[in-house]
This record gives structure tokens, sequence and C-alpha cells, in this order.
């Protein structure tokens, strides 16, 4: 579906003057209708392209590649956790002081240094297994 489709825009021209003939009181009628013929073009689009996708994806595995995987976290999820833990270092540190002086300190940053590892662990593997690895054009 094109951003200026000429077939939506006629559907909508026509249930703007069919509420003008017939009244406000048909509005959400007419309303109604024009969303549910947006909604099954947006169905019809959406199905085009999953299953576009869903073929590409068959070629590259009938080819012999790997399955494409999907990425296990995107930038805003890690800069995100990121600003979050550096906010929140900031009462936890006070907490931990107040309660176990420096002792304290150490154990909130050690869990806040864990728990960034462990998403960064989570999002890029250190290590491929070796059925993973793919062979280059150097490799026999």
């Amino acid at each position: 579906m094109e951003a200026r489709d000429p077939e939506l825009k006629s559907e909508l021209n026509a249930a703007l003057q069919a509420r003008s003939e017939l009244g406000p009181e048909y509005e959400s009628a007419l309303i109604d209708s024009f969303l549910e013929k947006v909604d099954q073009r947006l169905d019809v689009t959406l199905d085009r392209r999953v299953r576009r996708h869903l073929a590409e994806q068959q070629i590259v595995v009938a080819r012999g590649a790997r399955a494409p995987q999907p990425p296990m976290g995107n930038f805003g999820e890690r800069f995100g956790l990121g600003v979050i833990s550096l906010i929140l270092a900031i009462p936890l540190s006070a907490i931990g002081v107040t309660n176990a002086g420096i002792n304290g300190l150490v154990v909130a940053w050690l869990g806040i240094v864990g728990v960034n590892v462990a998403q960064a662990a989570r999002s890029r593997p250190l290590f491929r297994r070796s059925e993973e690895r793919t062979k280059s054009d150097w490799e026999d």
C-alpha cells in the first residue's frame, strides 16, 4: 500500500461526501466502514510482506545457508539498560554505603556491573559453537 493510494483516497472522499449528505448521525458508521476498509488493505499488504519474507528465508535455507537468527537485543535496549543502571546506581550506592559502608558500596556496584555484563553476554555471545562457524573461501 503506497503512501498515496488513489483507491483509498477516493473511498475517503466518498465517505466524506456521504457524511455531508446523510448528516452527523451516520458519522460513526461511515468512519467504522472506512476504517474497516483500511484495516483490510493493511492486512493484505502485511500478508504479502510476510509471505515474501518467508519465501526469502526458505530460499536462503534451500541454498544451504543457515537461517537468519533475529538479533538478541537492539541498540535501544542496551542503551536503555545502561542509562537505567547508571540512574539506579546513585540510590543503590547511597543505600549500600549507609547500611554497610564500603562493603555495601562494592556489593551494589558488583550487582550493577553483573547485570550489565549478563545483558551484554546475552546479546553478543563470546564464543560460537564450531558447527555455527561459517567457512570462508580459503578453507577446504
